[in-house]
């Protein structure tokens, strides 16, 4: 998919593995997930989900100026 988006001129922000939260949540470098066992997510898995969302807001602000 990211040949698709750089060909659009989009600008990539990987989510990496880039903070405690991630790690905390299962590691997944690819973006925040939950199992769906009718529970819901869990603290880490939220912890880890608002990480990724504010890692892009930010990103997304630095582009904004």
């Amino acid at each position: 998919m990211y040949n698709v988006f750089m060909h659009w001129g989009s600008v990539l922000v990987p989510p990496g593995c880039t903070d405690d939260a991630i790690h905390a949540a299962g590691g997944n470098p690819y973006g925040a997930g939950a199992f769906g066992n009718g529970s819901g997510p869990t603290d880490a898995e939220l912890k880890a989900a608002e990480y990724y969302g504010s890692r892009i807001a930010g990103k997304a602000a630095k582009l904004a100026g």
